[in-house]
């Protein structure tokens, strides 16, 4: 069993803020990913409950029990990080059986956990090999395998795929997932990457500049943004975002009109993800020349430009045209996203 909770939690160096007030229960056996941009405060999140910062305030359980003065040997976590951190002069059992050593587990339990641990990970074959003779997925895998050995509480995992090829980053993200499954182990998972989020989550929690933004399932924070930074971070293409003002419901700024929307009179920012739109020959709601054409294999992205702002609609796959085209973009008002211009909260539910 292994309920976290973060009561208050912040860090600070000097002036600056790492991370401000977190406030957050991680259920047992839950799969939470910690998702934003470089500098958000994710990975310091992180090396708090490890043990290996500590809280400027605030207070760290598990289970119950405070953990802020623990030792990081004394928490009972496991750590895969981004570097695979392997020791290079040993091969790849011994790096796996590594912390079964230090901890002083029963030795006669070495051989039975270690060969379980890379079972687990699909290593059986490269016990015998130095990290040298491996490709990076591979030690990655001798990673999770070190983290798994040691039975643990809670994982930790710090960016484990950046260091990987597109290829091996989609083939070790589902051994990820599978494990978490399988193990049944609370784990926390810090990545910059929204697809990774989306498809390992339980819950997904998205921070920008220390302070949490959202929390919620992959579903919730895709569907529901809680505001532009949410909506703008989530998404591959993101949220597109047309700033404009409402009057009697109807959205209009530069080559666009929409009708329809509850919403109060003034400025807003309209949002509408690219699945939800349509591509027509004219009709639409947004009409303006096409700024530019990428083939997906399964469909075409249009892009046109709104103001400032690029705006994207997926089209079938045959569509075609050319880049100066004139194109006309449906967008049904029950896919708008209304935010407030100044803030950018979301407005209504």
């Amino acid at each position: 069993m292994a309920e976290i909770q973060l009561r208050g939690v912040s860090k600070r160096w000097g002036s600056f803020v790492g991370v401000d007030n977190f406030d957050l229960t991680i259920a047992d056996r839950e799969f939470l990913v910690l998702l934003g941009p470089s500098g958000c405060g994710k990975t310091t999140t992180m090396r708090m409950i490890a043990g290996l910062e500590d809280p400027t305030d605030g207070e760290i359980t598990i289970d119950g029990r405070v953990i802020n003065d623990l030792e990081p040997k004394d928490r009972d976590v496991a750590m895969v990080f981004q570097s695979y951190a392997l020791y290079p002069n040993l091969n790849v059992y011994e790096n796996i059986r590594f912390p079964l050593r230090v901890r002083g587990t029963d030795p006669s339990t070495h051989d039975e956990k270690v060969r379980r641990a890379s079972a687990m990970v699909e290593l059986d074959e490269f016990l015998h090999r130095k990290p040298a003779e491996l490709s990076g997925g591979q030690r990655q895998r001798v990673a999770l395998a070190r983290a798994i050995v040691r039975e643990p509480n809670v994982f930790l995992m710090d960016e484990p795929l950046s260091n990987l090829d597109a290829k091996l980053r989609v083939s070790t993200r589902a051994q990820i997932k599978n494990l978490s499954h399988e193990l049944s182990v609370t784990t926390i998972y810090v990545t910059h990457d929204q697809i990774e989020a989306m498809t390992l989550a339980d819950r997904v929690v998205v921070m920008e500049k220390g302070i949490v933004q959202q929390v919620g399932s992959p579903t919730e924070i895709y569907d529901r943004p809680a505001n532009t930074f949410v909506a703008s971070f989530i998404g591959s293409p993101a949220m597109n975002l047309i700033e404009g003002s409402c009057a009697g419901g109807t959205f209009s700024t530069q080559n666009t009109e929409i009708a329809g929307l509850d919403v109060a009179d003034g400025p807003v920012t309209l949002g509408f993800r690219a699945e939800d739109a349509e591509v027509r020959g004219e009709g639409g709601q947004i009409t303006a020349p096409i700024y530019t054409l990428e083939l997906l294999g399964d469909a075409t992205m249009v892009s046109v430009r709104i103001g400032g702002a690029l705006v994207s609609a997926k089209a079938d796959k045959s569509f075609r045209a050319e880049i100066g085209d004139m194109v006309s973009i449906h967008v049904p008002k029950e896919h708008c996203h209304l935010f407030d211009a100044e803030s950018g909260e979301r407005i209504g539910g």
